[in-house]
């Protein structure tokens, strides 16, 4: 792995935390570890929304509930 780390051109810690998938990892790091992997052609497929089932279930509660349609209310004007 130190291998990696030093093609990547980031440090052991950088790498374990981007091995574990943790958040403080930079994408900048996830995309130098594919590079030096030699999967540089997947960097797109880590942001892909497809490939991302949990962030769907998120977005997907964050929606309203109920959307209240756009109605037009026509109001009399008094001086007619």
């Amino acid at each position: 792995m130190v291998i990696i780390a030093e093609r990547a051109q980031i440090s052991r810690a950088t790498l374990d935390k981007v091995e574990k998938g943790d958040a403080g990892a930079s994408i900048g790091a996830y995309a130098s570890v594919l590079f030096a992997l030699g999967l540089a052609d997947h960097v797109g497929e880590v942001a892909c929304l497809q490939n991302d089932p949990v962030g769907q279930r998120l977005e997907a509660q964050a929606l309203p509930k109920r959307i209240k349609p756009l109605g037009r209310t026509t109001k009399k004007r008094s001086d007619e």
